[in-house]
């Protein structure tokens, strides 16, 4: 086995040396052109405008009450997030079962004796918001933003559609400094949906474990309370099968449950029987730097990655812990153009844990998504498969960035290219045919095209350099020393 793990990196080296030697005399160099601003003016609808009650003493407004929301909410205002999940009858996941097509399977733990949680996300989310706002410096409130308003390149008010139970909308302008924003500013790509259904009356093998279909179908199931098991089933293509119609149950039954595993299948029938189906885009967006003095970006509307591996909490609320880390030492926001300056490292510091959890995501999905007609394809998820199965350092250390737990760019570029090492030297020994040498280049032709374009998205230079970019050096601004009680 050592043999053919060096024989096949050797081989792999070789071919990927003249992939990117072949690929970098082809390329072009594009020049960077330059972002030019517009500046929107904001009509009156003639409805009135009035003043929310925290307009002019509030130094944060953070506009969206999800996930990151709520917990940079309660994370700048007091630390401590722990009991978020108590009395939501949560569950403790400590492995999960990655299940091929052929119908091997592979158990997979945490490492280091870590372990997961499954929850319902509606009771998280609700239970954040209360911690919030249960604290005398944060107020809650609802409404839809629908506008901002500029002067002299800074944003200073938010225009707001406050829903007041049993009345009319009412038009809210809200003042405050620097303001935390989730909105959609660039394209996002939906390369497939997310079908979800809750599974009850099942019986498991092995309790406090998640499953990971990899099959002609990808799915993932997990426990979200003592009694259900939340299903998500990958459904490429740019629109899901329509459930009014009855398209979309047809399709589960007949395409994705004879995959399911069979202590899941008849959960999964009941599931769709029942009729609460729901779906979602799974929608990517890589992270891009807009700064904008007095708005800011977190959350969805700043990064987006698939769901297949559920790591959009974990980069969201690490994002938390980062921009509490960076406005703790400010106590005043006044001057939102160097607040603005400041904060530009924000995008330099994340990186690397959103590069290797988005990279991990999108590749995970890109491989297992494409059809077995290529051979190259198929020999790809064969490897993947069997490299989780070699165990020890192997599956660990896909655990560990696929968790959080280690999101290190350099440890994924190691596990990548040596699955992709695995799969070349699977080909070539015992003996390298000419078919399969044929089929080996092409393999690490594909890696190659699936790994770099994501490379470049995320940005080569700030994930594997940060300490090149000048962002990295930004040190707090010059506070007054006028302290703010409101602040404290």
């Amino acid at each position: 086995m050592d043999s053919k793990h060096i024989f096949g990196g050797v081989v792999s080296a070789f071919l990927f040396g003249f992939v990117v030697l072949y690929s970098s005399r082809r390329r072009e160099k594009i020049k960077a052109s330059e972002k030019t601003r517009t500046k929107k003016k904001l009509k009156s609808s003639g409805n009135g405008v009035c003043r929310s009650n925290f307009a002019g003493n509030t130094d944060v407004v953070i506009v969206g009450a999800g996930v990151a929301g709520s917990a940079l909410a309660y994370a700048l205002a007091k630390l401590g997030l722990e009991d978020c999940l108590d009395g939501s009858d949560s569950q403790t996941v400590f492995s999960f079962a990655a299940v091929h097509k052929d119908g091997k399977r592979s158990a997979i733990s945490y490492p280091s004796n870590a372990s997961g949680r499954g929850f319902h996300h509606g009771r998280f989310v609700q239970k954040l918001r209360e911690k919030a706002a249960s604290l005398p410096n944060v107020e809650l409130e609802q409404g839809t933003v629908t506008s901002l308003v500029e002067e002299n390149g800074s944003i200073k008010e938010a225009i707001s559609a406050v829903q007041r139970l049993k009345s009319h909308p009412t038009l809210s302008v809200w003042s405050w400094k620097i303001i935390i924003f989730h909105m959609q500013i660039v394209p996002i790509e939906v390369p497939s949906y997310s079908v979800g259904l809750v599974l009850e009356d099942y019986n498991l093998p092995y309790a406090n474990r998640a499953y990971f279909i990899l099959k002609d179908t990808i799915a993932i199931a997990y426990p979200i309370s003592s009694k259900e098991i939340r299903c998500l089933v990958d459904v490429p293509g740019p629109q899901p099968p329509s459930i009014s119609t009855g398209e979309m149950a047809s399709y589960l039954k007949t395409v994705v449950a004879p995959q399911m595993p069979p202590e899941l299948h008849n959960a999964f029938i009941c599931a769709i029987d029942k009729g609460n189906i729901r779906t979602m885009p799974n929608r990517i967006m890589p992270a891009s730097s807009y700064p904008t003095p007095g708005a800011f970006l977190i959350g969805d509307s700043l990064n987006m990655r698939h769901s297949v591996t559920g790591g959009g909490m974990t980069v969201g609320l690490s994002d938390v812990v980062l921009l509490r880390d960076l406005l703790r030492p400010l106590n005043d926001l006044s001057n939102a153009a160097s607040v603005c300056k400041y904060l530009e490292s924000f995008c330099v510091l994340r990186k690397p844990t959103a590069f290797a959890i988005n990279t991990l995501a999108s590749t995970l999905h890109t491989v297992f998504s494409s059809s077995d007609q290529d051979p190259a394809r198929k020999e790809m998820k064969e490897a993947f498969f069997n490299y989780l199965s070699l165990g020890g350092v192997f599956s660990d250390g896909l655990m560990a960035l696929l968790s959080g737990l280690n999101p290190d760019p350099l440890s994924l570029f190691f596990h990548c290219f040596a699955m992709l090492a695995y799969a070349v030297g699977s080909l070539l020994l015992p003996f390298p045919t000419p078919k399969r040498m044929c089929i080996a280049a092409r393999l690490v032709l594909v890696g190659s095209g699936i790994i770099f374009p994501i490379l470049k998205a995320e940005g080569i230079r700030a994930t594997f350099f940060p300490a090149t970019m000048p962002a990295y050096y930004r040190t707090p601004p010059a506070q007054s020393t006028d302290h703010r009680e409101a602040g404290k």
